[in-house]
């Protein structure tokens, strides 16, 4: 909401100036804003699904609608770079008036705001390990970004008068490659939980050191986990003493899941399958408990 109220206002502030400033690279910073309001609402909404508990139709949770919201975001920077940059060109190639010198200061403003609204929706996005909240931080750099290349741009057309009256279209071009860097690094992630990818090794070995720790463990044959919106769910195959009864292995499997989501609380549900240890066929990768106080 913070986001939505200060592009907002932002974005009208830039869109005047830039008319009146004769500085494309001001309406092109505009319009980047005003995306920037569009994709906060889509951030919004996609947060409000993602938090919404598991039902009949979603047992898992709605957690994936926060990588689609989040790849949405991204797509749109894209889109934005895309459209500024057709439009810089065209501007270069036109003929036109040198900005106005006020057009710095609003710029100078912009940069200040949004840097330090990036800083905050940033630490809120690592706090809530939240991939759409930090897509939607970088959409405040780039919009930094963008007006220091554009108050740049301006300085130069100003300082170098005739003959470069452009040079705030060449800032616009500039900053439309850094928009669309910033929507590719941030397309990636999301896509990365969407596809289901494995967390970090680190997790993995967290897991895995927790699950050896409880008595009746003695290896941990392997760790599946995927990110599902704020939480994690992981699926284990544990090996336990061969002539365990099916409820001796039963109260183990409970222990070890309990002790994981107690250990590591962004762990939401841990599903454990058990088999007899040794295992004859058991995955190179498998980590006994010796092996493990071997590391």
């Amino acid at each position: 909401m913070l986001g939505i109220l200060v592009n907002g206002t932002l974005a009208t502030a830039k869109l005047m100036g830039g008319i009146l400033g004769n500085s494309y690279a001001l309406i092109a910073d505009a319009v980047e804003s005003m995306t920037d309001i569009f994709s906060s609402f889509v951030v919004w909404r996609g947060l409000s699904v993602a938090i919404q508990p598991p039902d009949s139709d979603h047992p898992y949770g709605h957690g994936k609608a926060e990588p689609l919201a989040a790849s949405f975001v991204s797509l749109t920077l894209l889109a934005a770079a895309l459209g500024i940059a057709v439009q810089a060109i065209r501007e270069i190639l036109t003929p036109h008036l040198v900005p106005k010198p006020f057009t710095i200061w609003l710029l100078l403003a912009v940069v200040v705001i949004k840097e330090s609204l990036f800083r905050f929706v940033f630490r809120v996005g690592i706090q809530a390990a939240s991939s759409v909240v930090r897509a939607d931080a970088w959409h405040h750099r780039s919009d930094a970004i963008t007006s220091a290349a554009a108050g740049i741009g301006i300085g130069i057309a100003l300082w170098g008068g005739k003959g470069y009256e452009s040079a705030d279209d060449w800032a616009a071009l500039f900053a439309s490659g850094f928009i669309a860097w910033s929507g590719i690094r941030l397309l990636r992630p999301a896509v990365d939980e969407l596809m289901d990818a494995s967390p970090s090794e680190e997790m993995q070995t967290d897991i895995a050191a927790i699950a050896l720790k409880c008595h009746g463990v003695l290896a941990v044959e392997k760790v599946l986990a995927r990110k599902t919106g704020f939480v994690y769910w992981v699926d284990m195959h544990l090996e336990v003493p061969k002539d365990m009864t099916v409820e001796e292995a039963h109260t183990v499997a409970h222990a070890v899941k309990d002790s994981i989501r107690q250990q590591l609380p962004q762990i939401t549900e841990v599903s454990i399958h058990v088999e007899p240890y040794p295992q004859r066929h058991s995955q190179p990768s498998a980590i006994d408990r010796k092996a493990f106080q071997g590391r």
